[in-house]
């Protein structure tokens, strides 16, 4: 069992990433591939990744084994709005952490060679790293980031809901299934058994895409306390989020239309079915309709929380909604064709 215990200044200072972190999606992504968890839902997707991972990209794998400890400094908690920046952040890991983190990774067998180069924080092997994890990402991550996006949208946009009518508690206790609230412990079932003082540092909570099973967190409890956990999937649209969408072009066309651009922009913030039909004076079929379009134009992802489907703007959705900022519902044109816990190493 892992145990974050809250002070009243902890639950002051809970707050949620404003979407996925590519330095977690790269990691724990990179378990998938390597312990072929969640198969079910990322059959399709391990197969692409596999069958062109680039050969540089086989020392990441490396060092996210299936099981056990995974570097913590893999994922930096700060700078990491962006994969350039994550990456900027890990290859800027002071020694002593390359270190400490590499020799725990290795307890138990003799690291390789490149291991204990990086472990000292040689110049070449840092680059190699980088390679690495670049190599990764092109193939394994950032070809699917629009998809992740929205998934992670939609099930952030569930739990700010929770936040805004229930409050932080009532948010902690709806974040998974292995999670339970009982003032003033957060415990997660995993395998396990920790404590997490986070003595007024109150905790981040950020959603992620390829975590599987259930939360997890940072192996050094001194780090910034984190708490990354499986969003909810629909196996359907998971599918969906990585295929290429060749007809995005002909799809888009459909979006002309006054209704149909204020739709879009009552998704600004997410928003359910009810309510878009309740902001725009239209009917919740009307509502639903319109929803349908933009979705199959990939404007928008949706999902169900409980018996509430809500919408929220893909990547692609807010970049065409930001390209048309101050024009009126009528003008709005349709957009070019886009291009196509335990430990971190160890989820319960």
């Amino acid at each position: 069992m892992l145990r974050f215990h809250f002070t009243s200044d902890d639950l002051a200072r809970v707050r949620i990433a404003p979407g996925p972190d590519p330095m977690w999606e790269v990691l724990l992504s990179a378990h998938v591939v390597n312990q072929r968890s969640g198969m079910l839902l990322f059959g399709r997707w391990r197969e692409r990744v596999v069958t062109g991972l680039p050969p540089a990209a086989r020392m990441l794998l490396r060092l996210t084994p299936p099981r056990g400890y995974s570097p913590d400094f893999l994922t930096p908690v700060t700078g990491t709005d962006s994969f350039e920046t994550g990456l900027d952040a890990v290859l800027s890991t002071p020694r002593a952490r390359l270190r400490n983190d590499i020799s725990v990774l290795a307890r138990g067998h003799k690291p390789h060679l490149w291991m204990r180069d990086l472990a000292d924080g040689s110049a070449p092997a840092l680059r190699g790293l980088g390679v690495a994890m670049r190599s990764y990402y092109e193939q394994a991550v950032g070809p699917y980031w629009s998809g992740i996006r929205a998934a992670v949208d939609i099930d952030r946009a569930a739990r700010t809901r929770a936040w805004v009518e229930g409050g932080t508690e009532r948010a902690l206790r709806t974040l998974h299934p292995s999670v339970r609230w009982e003032r003033p412990v957060l415990s997660v079932s995993t395998a396990a058994d920790r404590d997490v003082q986070l003595a007024g540092r109150g905790l981040l909570i950020i959603p992620s895409y390829f975590c599987v099973r259930a939360p997890i967190t940072l192996a050094d409890a001194e780090l910034p306390p984190v708490l990354i956990y499986p969003i909810v999937h629909e196996p359907a649209a998971a599918d969906r989020s990585f295929e290429a969408r060749a007809d995005g072009g002909r799809q888009l066309t459909a979006l002309l239309g006054r209704t149909r651009a204020a739709v879009l922009r009552a998704l600004g913030t997410g928003a359910t079915t009810s309510e878009i039909a309740h902001r725009l004076a239209i009917s919740p079929a009307s509502a639903s309709e319109h929803a349908t379009v933009l979705r199959n134009a990939g404007l928008i992802a949706s999902g169900r929380e409980r018996n509430t489907v809500i919408h929220a703007l893909t990547p692609l959705g807010r970049t065409l909604l930001d390209g048309c900022a101050g024009q009126g519902p009528a003008t709005l044109a349709p957009a070019a064709t886009a291009s196509a816990p335990a430990t971190a190493g160890d989820p319960a």
